[in-house]
C-alpha cells in the first residue's frame, strides 16, 4: 500500500488556512482603497461631473439676423445657457468639424430648451439667411434654439475680436479667404463667459471645437451650469 505524501497534505492544509484568513482581508483592502476598476471609473466620472467653473467675464451684446431672416438679439438669450462659435459656410477646413462637434452638443440636449447654440458667420456677404438655412438643413441642425446668424461684417468682427476675444479676419492667402479660431465660448444664464480649470488651476477660457475630448468636457460643463 502506498504511503500518503504528508508533505503534499501539509502544503494543501497551509494554503487552505491562508485562503480562509487572508483572502477576505485582501479583497476588503482593495475595495477600501478603490483599486477595483469599476469603482475607480465611478469616482472619475463623479469628479468630472462636479468640476469647478471659472467666470471669465461678460459676453458682448449684439443684434444680428438669423437663418429665418428675423432679427435676433443677445437679449433673447437671457436666462439661457449658450455656446458661441464663429464660422462660415464655405469653410473648407475646420468649420465642418466644428459643426459636427456642435451636433454632438445638440444630441446631448435635444429636449433641453434652456440651451442655445449660436453660430455666427464671418462671411456675411455670402452667408445670407437663405444660405444659412440651407447649411442648417445640410448638416441636420434641428434644435429650435440653434441660431445661425449674419449681419454687418464690421459688427460681427467686433463681436468676435473685441467681445469674445476669439480671433476672426480676412486672409487672401488662407484657403477659403477667412481665418478664425476653432474655439467654442460657453456663456451662462446670467450672460457670463464660463469655463473649467485646467490641471494647473488656470481657467481654460474656451473649448477647442476640434477636439472630441474638449467637446465632451463642454457637454459636461453645460450640465454643471444647468444644475447651478
Amino acid at each position: 500500500m502506498k504511503k500518503p505524501n504528508y508533505s503534499y497534505v501539509g502544503l494543501t492544509f497551509v494554503l487552505l488556512i491562508f485562503g480562509i484568513i487572508f483572502i477576505p482581508k485582501i479583497i476588503s483592502r482593495i475595495k477600501g482603497e478603490q483599486i477595483v476598476d469599476r469603482d475607480r471609473h465611478n469616482l472619475e466620472h463623479a469628479a468630472q461631473n462636479n468640476v469647478d467653473m471659472a467666470t471669465i467675464g461678460p459676453a458682448p451684446e449684439f443684434l444680428l439676423t438669423d437663418q429665418t431672416g428675423a432679427a435676433f438679439s443677445s437679449s433673447q438669450l437671457r436666462g439661457q445657457i449658450y455656446v458661441v462659435e464663429f464660422f462660415f459656410t464655405t469653410c473648407p477646413s475646420i468649420c465642418p468639424i466644428m459643426t459636427q462637434n456642435l451636433l454632438k452638443v445638440q444630441s446631448a440636449f435635444t429636449d433641453e430648451l434652456g440651451i442655445s447654440l449660436i453660430s455666427i458667420t464671418i462671411n456675411p456677404t455670402f452667408d445670407t439667411p437663405e444660405v444659412l438655412s440651407a447649411y442648417a438643413q445640410k448638416y441636420g441642425i434641428s434644435h429650435p434654439n440653434w441660431h445661425l446668424l449674419t449681419g454687418p461684417q464690421d459688427e460681427i468682427y467686433d463681436i468676435a475680436n473685441k467681445g469674445f476675444n476669439l480671433y476672426v479676419g480676412e486672409g487672401a492667402e488662407i484657403d477659403g479667404g477667412f481665418e478664425h479660431s476653432g474655439f467654442f465660448a460657453l456663456v451662462d444664464e446670467k450672460g457670463m463667459i464660463r469655463s473649467r480649470f485646467d490641471q494647473y488651476g488656470n481657467p481654460i477660457i474656451y473649448y477647442d471645437g476640434l477636439e472630441v475630448d474638449q467637446v465632451s468636457k463642454l457637454i459636461n460643463d453645460i450640465s454643471v451650469l444647468l444644475k447651478e
